[in-house]
């Protein structure tokens, strides 16, 4: 291996005497990573109790799928963007300030008298939010030394990987006992908690806020119309049948322009808002494309599974939550096993046993039938969590855990966002997915019940001789119902095809595994950081 190669992946610190697991530091994370568990929870808090917060503010069907997507939209902006804001007023400002930002906006959420109104504070909840989770991500590999990620690495995997998990369940008995406002006010008393601790625990850096004379308006403007526009398109492209909707037409446009835009600052700005240098280091720019892939496994599946369960087994919002609660529980027994393992075991082999494990669960997934329960999904959701630690632990620690210091924070804000992404583009093709696939097997099934053939003709005289207590209206009952039957198996066909192109997916993935270099073990007595 060359020196450059050595030096890509080696330790980002000299050697040095090995410290302990500093308490006080350690304490102060753990509040950071609560404070980064709730803005992550809050992503999908509100999905399984949209309905109960469209009656609550009067608004339309196409009106309250902005309570998600604006949260989504200005959390994307703010994630890449925090790496700069970091390095100029610290982690500790930083963070504190998004904790009581949050905190804030999670109240005025819950004050919320119209759609308007709740678009707005979503939105701000999000942006300000969205500081904390990469500020996690970089303090973990920044205060704590190497030989410590075993232990760090797991805690943040987990509750970047179970929040938006058990997002639904939380929502749905938050609401189902209490009434939707608690979505938020649930926030309240932990967000001054984590504001105050953090204030005063962490003292992990020093401000430089000569940054702030140098900054990248033009680079903040067009990062934002890029990111906020393909967020939008993605989140509403679907719905809106992609490009034969104007408003998708000029978002794309402005996407692009954007995107141009934004790339040209990132390069010639003196001080770009997002300092792209990190994707040279192979480790890192396989990983963040690991990490895109793993935020189509999270968001993806997350959203899967209730649609299944809500379309076709009919099941209430609770019901939904408690059987989505398998895969958080296989997260949270697995994470401590996944960072020993990580520190014993070629994390890149580890890797492929995850995306293994991801296609081994869709796989079985893929083959649904209108029947399946909560013991039928038991098996892939064991999977789906068991695989999302095998694969979030060593990506991060290959990705961000081998980078120079002066490049975490904002190698940490472009990683995350890429998960993020990861799930936005993951939900725009399953959408597209299941609806042109459950419009092209029902045009097929429809045409294996035409009139004439026999089989059609006994089922529905079967069906009218049920329903004889209807009289004149039995014949049109029963041709509903065979509808019915047609409509409900061409949408399970089509899960079981979505499910199909994910397992195709994480097998493919396992090939590129080995794109990653193993990093170089730590010398005995190495500090790392």
């Amino acid at each position: 291996m060359s020196s450059t190669a050595a030096a890509d992946i080696g330790p980002s610190a000299p050697a040095g005497p090995a410290p302990g697991l500093d308490r006080r530091k350690m304490f102060a994370f753990i509040c950071m990573v609560f404070g980064m568990f709730m803005a992550i929870l809050d992503i999908q808090i509100v999905s399984a109790s949209l309905s109960e917060i469209q009656a609550g503010l009067s608004a339309s069907s196409d009106e309250i799928s902005w309570v998600q997507t604006s949260y989504l939209i200005a959390e994307v902006i703010m994630i890449p963007l925090s790496g700069y804001l970091s390095r100029a007023f610290s982690t500790r400002w930083m963070f504190a300030g998004s904790a009581a930002g949050f905190t804030f906006m999670s109240f005025m959420c819950a004050t919320a008298t119209s759609i308007d109104q709740m678009i707005v504070y979503r939105a701000l909840q999000g942006f300000i939010g969205g500081g904390m989770i990469p500020t996690v991500f970089a303090s973990a590999y920044s205060v704590f030394p190497r030989e410590k990620q075993p232990v760090v690495a797991p805690i943040i995997g987990l509750v970047a990987t179970l929040a938006p998990t058990i997002g639904p369940t939380v929502g749905g008995y938050l609401t189902e006992l209490f009434s939707w406002h608690w979505l938020f006010l649930i926030n309240v008393v932990p967000g001054i908690a984590v504001t105050i601790l953090t204030i005063a625990l962490v003292d992990f850096d020093e401000p430089d806020l000569s940054l702030l004379d140098r900054f990248d308006w033009w680079g903040l403007l067009f990062m934002a119309s890029f990111l906020g526009s393909l967020e939008f398109v993605l989140e509403e492209g679907a719905a809106n049948d992609w490009f034969d909707d104007e408003l998708i037409r000029l978002f794309t446009v402005v996407t692009v322009a954007a995107a141009v835009g934004f790339f040209w600052r990132a390069f010639t700005a003196r001080e770009p808002v997002v300092d792209l240098r990190a994707f040279a280091n192979r480790n890192f720019a396989t990983g963040s494309a690991f990490s895109f892939a793993m935020g189509i496994g999270l968001y993806g599946l997350t959203y899967l599974y209730p649609i299944y369960l809500a379309q076709v087994r009919d099941y209430s919002a609770l019901m939904i939550g408690e059987t989505m609660f398998v895969s958080g529980l296989a997260m949270f027994l697995t994470a401590p096993f996944a960072g020993r393992l990580s520190a014993k075991m070629d994390p890149r082999l580890m890797i492929a046993l995850g995306f293994f494990g991801f296609g081994l669960g869709t796989w079985q997934a893929a083959h649904i039938t209108s029947e399946w329960d909560f013991w039928e999904l038991f098996v892939p959701q064991i999977l789906r969590g068991v695989s999302l630690m095998f694969c979030m632990v060593p990506i991060t620690n290959l990705s961000l855990g081998t980078l120079p210091l002066h490049e975490l924070k904002n190698a940490s804000g472009l990683f995350n966002v890429t998960r993020n992404l990861g799930g936005a583009v993951g939900l725009a093709v399953i959408n597209t997915l299941l609806s042109n696939r459950t419009d092209l097997h029902a045009a097929r099934l429809a045409e294996s019940v035409a009139w004439g053939r026999q089989a059609v003709e006994e089922k529905i005289a079967a069906i009218e001789q049920g329903l004889s207590s209807l009289g004149p209206d039995a014949h049109r009952a029963a041709i509903a119902q065979i509808g019915g039957m047609v409509s409900q198996q061409s949408a399970v066909m089509a899960f079981a095809d979505v499910f199909y192109a994910m397992t195709l997916l994480f097998f493919v993935l396992i090939l590129a595994t080995p794109l990653m270099r193993k990093p170089a073990p730590v010398p005995a007595g190495a500090g790392g950081h």
